[in-house]
């Protein structure tokens, strides 16, 4: 027995005393070596840059090839509410509007007085600002001064002409109108030097709209109303509201006048309208990573802009701007050119503070096999382990032919209840029709059928085995799915942070948008590129509690 063991070991050991005693032994085993490795690396090279056809590819080649997938950008839009705060806008009037005015009468009135001068000045007091449907109200007191200086002249005392009979006239005439004109006629040439108090309130309303040139029209109204002020000539008491409402009107509509043309020609909306439109116009980096899918840019143009009429409540004045942009998937990062609107299009009330980006995706076949071959290599099917054979996945692939996909599995099937463990490998074609589940973000196959030619493959399994194949078929085409949920889970997360850009806002002013979905709308498909359609929604909205001086 000893001998047959060293007759085993020296046959062994026999090409080690070669290498050491022949030189030419050692340059044989040498080349070979090299050529090995040669031959190794050559494969390796082949199998990295010219990837052999999969088997999927390979079936699909036999049929006709499907038309090239139309470029595709899909609508995405933006309808963002602008609460402007009532507070906000109170704080930024009084800022912007003067404390007081002056001003000289030309009203006839004055003509009871030779050399008259007669003088206004005006305080502001605190401003009241309240909102109600469609309607803006700025409610503030004016206390002043009206200061009459001038001599009575002589002319004064003849009741038949003049101011003096006016005056009788205003009073009714009779014994009261002579009384007067008596009175002045004996105090013609005397100097009048009087002031009197004056009590006003000012009421504007306004009722704000959008114009197409990106201003907004503040369609201001005045009105005001004046207390009775009254001055004692001759000890007559003449009322001086009509001698001061004049001066006050005029001082009132010249403020809101000024003030209507600085809103109007405010560009403060457009300036705000163009930062933030070059903020859509970019590219946003997708996929790559632990997605399982390559490196893909959302390219974002906006195109359109419109607006709905102001809304008015008892806290704010909110302006509505939507933009709609076009969106598209692509394999590089673009600087797309987005000229601003010269025009902005009015339109009726709109949803407010909806967020939708459109995400067309085009992924080619050769990235999804990576995918999907990742989450089928290795899976063993039935999971019931009385079940007579059992499949394991060896790799997986997908291709495209007519209106259905292909998954191309390369399995490893073996008897379980044979004691022998017959086993052989076979090719199974899964045909189907894809169609997207949204709830689970998973693209899966309907109308399954298994090409008939991959069922002569399990010729070497017995025959329990092989009746047993209906319904291992049946659990590998339960298990014909893409999953999409980590590219989706990744696009939804980098458009958040692009809308993240959006909410770096100035003082007073915050910005919150948020992306709260990600779904599956659609899916299309050619030879070499599956297209799905996804689309992302969530909110946007914009308040304002700190406006400049006007």
């Amino acid at each position: 027995m000893g001998r047959i063991f060293d007759a085993i070991f020296y046959v062994i050991t026999a090409p080690l005393r070669w290498f050491g005693r022949s030189r030419r032994f050692r340059v044989i085993a040498g080349a070979l070596i090299v050529v090995a490795l040669f031959f190794a690396a050559t494969l390796w090279a082949l199998d990295r840059f010219f990837p052999p056809a999969n088997q999927a590819s390979r079936v699909a080649a036999k049929l006709e090839p499907l038309p090239p997938l139309p470029p595709l950008s899909r609508p995405s839009y933006v309808i963002a509410p602008v609460a402007v705060s009532i507070d906000a806008i109170q704080r930024s009037i009084e800022a912007s509007t003067p404390r007081n005015f002056s001003g000289q009468s030309g009203n006839p009135v004055s003509g009871l007085l030779q050399k008259a001068d007669i003088g206004l000045t005006v305080n502001r007091g605190n401003m009241a600002v309240s909102g109600r449907a469609g309607e803006l109200t700025v409610n503030t007191p004016l206390t002043g001064n009206l200061h009459i200086t001038g001599q009575l002249g002589a002319a004064a005392g003849n009741l038949t002409g003049g101011v003096a009979g006016a005056l009788g006239g205003l009073l009714g005439g009779g014994q009261l109108g002579g009384d007067l004109n008596k009175a002045i006629g004996g105090l013609a040439g005397r100097v009048l030097d009087q002031n009197v108090e004056l009590r006003s309130q000012v009421t504007v309303r306004s009722r704000p709209e959008f114009a197409t040139n990106w201003r907004v029209h503040p369609n201001l109204a005045a009105q005001i109303s004046v207390a009775d002020s009254a001055i004692n000539i001759a000890g007559i008491r003449l009322n001086m509201a009509g001698e001061a409402k004049p001066l006050i009107e005029q001082q009132v509509n010249q403020q809101v006048a000024n003030f209507e043309g600085r809103i109007r020609n405010d560009p403060i909306v457009e300036v705000t309208a163009r930062e933030q439109w070059q903020k859509m116009c970019r590219s946003i980096p997708l996929g790559g990573g632990n997605t399982g899918l390559p490196a893909l840019w959302l390219e974002m143009k906006p195109v359109r802009a419109a607006a709905a009429q102001p809304q008015i409540d008892a806290r704010n004045v909110t302006l509505v701007i939507g933009v709609q942009a076009e969106t598209r998937i692509l394999a590089q990062a673009t600087k797309p050119a987005c000229p601003f609107p010269a025009s902005l299009e009015l339109v009726p009330p709109m949803e407010n503070g909806k967020l939708v980006v459109g995400v067309p995706i085009d992924v080619p076949f050769t990235e999804l096999n990576k995918l999907i071959n990742a989450q089928l290599k290795g899976k063993r099917f039935p999971e019931d382990a009385s079940a007579a054979v059992e499949v394991e996945v060896l790799r997986a692939s997908l291709a495209a032919a007519d209106d259905r996909l292909l998954i191309s599995l390369r399995v490893k099937a073996r008897e379980r209840k044979s004691w022998f463990g017959f086993g052989a490998e076979a090719d199974v074609d899964i045909w189907g029709r894809p169609k997207l589940d949204p709830q689970t973000q998973i693209l899966r196959l309907t109308d399954i059928s298994l090409a008939v030619e991959t069922e002569a493959a399990y010729g070497l399994l017995g025959t329990a085995a092989r009746a047993a194949m209906p319904y291992l078929q049946q659990a590998l085409a339960d298990n014909a799915m893409i999953d999409l949920t980590p590219f989706l889970n990744d696009a939804k997360k980098k458009i958040g942070e692009a809308m993240a850009d959006f909410r770096q806002a100035g003082q007073g002013v915050a910005v919150d948008t948020a992306i709260n979905s990600l779904r599956l709308n659609g899916i299309a498909f050619d030879s070499n590129t599956l297209r799905i359609i996804a689309e992302a929604e969530g909110t946007a909205r914009i308040s304002v509690t700190q406006l400049p001086r006007m």
